[in-house]
């Protein structure tokens, strides 16, 4: 009995040990990403960063340039847009063409996705908005959908049972759009803390992609054409609040698409974003748009023209990384609790 009992208690030591003698390296060790808050100057043509140490911020593009706060913030205009006009330095035009805070404002927009967002367990019952209701704010509806092997279904929540009539009316407006069921995926924004609402994007059994959302009480749905062999596979749904984008999308290529209120869909000038490994941020103005993807090993930029899509300038960083095999429990990856090397 002792000789077993000092197996087991050497095993729980060596597991310990696996699991947080490599969590404290990392902590003493790891250096973090060394590129600070990065983001792209339309004004220089080049990416600039803000980093902060013990001895004070530094301000620099990566061509090496220092600025003082007040310089940094004239080549970030749309960014420090509220600085500018309490200094009174807010610029009339902009690389040509003439511009208010009140457009600059509202063409600002961030976005952000991290891979628990995609990895996480889905409930599979979803709020249908009303997109045009009659009051200035939105209101949450009196009941839910899920969908089904054939159908959608809408449930009210105080009697928890099926309203057949909306859900008849829905199903077959969406089989008559050339909706197949069962739905893939979809993405939508269940809030009331928005300007306006969009609804859901969905890909249906096809892969193709369908807007489904409801105005006064009845269903809207539209057919997206997609594009000539590509497959979709991940729908982000967005409702900036300029309205120029509805939804991004990946497919299993892990290209990006954006896609635009016209029902177009475009490729946006990045090599690779896999939503269930790379983080991604974005943060968008009238001109241009800095896409930062973050994965285990890099850390990169892309500055991504507004209108086309297509990418003006990079920026690539190596993360440092230990190298040595390491037992957690969790990950950031996704929400669940498991052992993992």
């Amino acid at each position: 009995m002792t000789y077993f009992s000092k197996i087991l208690l050497y095993l729980i030591i060596g597991f310990l040990a696996m699991w947080q003698l490599p969590w404290c390296y990392n902590f003493l060790a790891v250096e973090g990403s060394k590129s600070g808050f990065t983001l792209y100057s339309s004004i220089l043509d080049d990416f600039v960063f803000i980093k902060h140490s013990d001895a004070g911020a530094v301000r620099k593009s990566l061509s090496g340039k220092e600025f003082t706060q007040n310089q940094f913030d004239s080549i970030l205009p749309t960014f420090y847009l509220r600085q500018l006009v309490t200094d009174g330095r807010f610029p009339d035009t902009i690389k040509g063409i003439p511009v208010e805070p009140k457009m600059v404002q509202q063409e600002n927009f961030n976005y952000r996705c991290v891979p628990s967002d995609i990895n996480r367990p889905k409930i599979g019952l979803y709020s249908l908005l009303e997109s045009m209701s009659k009051r200035v704010d939105l209101v949450m509806p009196d009941d839910v959908f899920r969908l089904t092997d054939s159908r959608i279904e809408f449930i009210d929540m105080k009697s928890n049972s099926i309203n057949e009539n909306k859900s008849q009316i829905f199903t077959a407006e969406m089989k008559k759009k050339g909706l197949v069921f069962p739905v893939k995926t979809l993405s939508g924004n269940p809030t009331t803390r928005k300007e306006y609402d969009e609804g859901y994007v969905m890909l249906d059994a096809n892969n193709n992609v369908f807007h489904v959302k409801m105005t006064v009480g009845r269903p809207f749905v539209r057919s997206v054409k997609s594009p000539k062999d590509v497959t979709l596979k991940h729908l982000f749904i967005t409702e900036f609040r300029n309205r120029k984008t509805l939804a991004l999308i990946t497919d299993t290529e892990n290209k990006l698409y954006v896609l635009s209120p016209n029902y177009k869909i475009t490729k946006v000038d990045i090599p690779s974003y896999d939503p269930k490994l790379n983080y991604i941020t974005i943060m968008g103005n009238m001109f241009d748009w800095t896409i930062r993807i973050t994965s285990k090993t890099e850390d990169n930029y892309y500055a991504i023209d507004n209108n086309t899509y297509q990418r003006i300038k990079e920026h690539k960083n190596k993360l440092s990384s230990n190298g040595i095999p390491t037992l957690s429990f969790t990950s950031s990856l996704d929400k669940f609790v498991k052992p993992r090397f």
